[in-house]
């Protein structure tokens, strides 16, 4: 029997982790908070990629691994399969989920704070812009770890464009 936290903790959790790295810990140095949120992303990746391969043989190329990132690895994490895989058969692949579950509940409306001055409004819609791309930085390291686990090096970035619906690019690197 395999363990699972509720989807409501993991949620809370990336919220407050985000939360503090964006705006107690580094709030003047939104670069930095990136890449520390994506570095605890990638050991989490890497760490869940160890513990759902167990049982696996080694995968022989990079597709096979990104097929198992976008069944078996994403079905475990968000009880769905990735919803599109396209590929240039040239190293790039990209990972399209039309509902991604880490920022589908998420508010993008900064005027849900209430009556604020121009000043404070153009800040908080900002800060609202801001707040899914941090949360996407976790969601990267997250596939890159597991991927580097799987024994493929790779840059990953996300494409929030269309939220909640998100693109991810992989990237393989030679």
């Amino acid at each position: 029997m395999g363990r699972e936290v509720s989807e409501s903790c993991v949620d809370s959790l990336l919220t407050e982790m985000v939360s503090m790295y964006c705006n107690r810990l580094y709030a003047n140095k939104p670069e930095l908070a990136a890449s520390r949120i994506d570095a605890i992303g990638y050991q989490v990746g890497h760490q869940l990629s160890e513990r759902y391969t167990m049982e696996r043989p080694r995968f022989t190329d990079h597709l096979d691994a990104i097929k198992f990132i976008c069944k078996d690895f994403w079905s475990e994490l968000f009880k769905k399969q990735i919803d599109n895989l396209k590929t240039n058969h040239r190293g790039t692949f990209v990972l399209q989920d039309n509902r991604f579950r880490w920022v589908s509940r998420m508010s993008l409306d900064p005027s849900e704070n209430g009556d604020l001055s121009q000043e404070n409004a153009e800040a908080a819609e900002n800060k609202a812009a801001q707040e899914p791309n941090m949360h996407l930085h976790f969601s990267c390291g997250v596939i890159k770890g597991a991927l580097h686990n799987l024994g493929i090096a790779c840059a990953v970035s996300a494409d929030p464009s269309h939220l909640p619906a998100c693109s991810f690019v992989v990237r393989i690197k030679p």
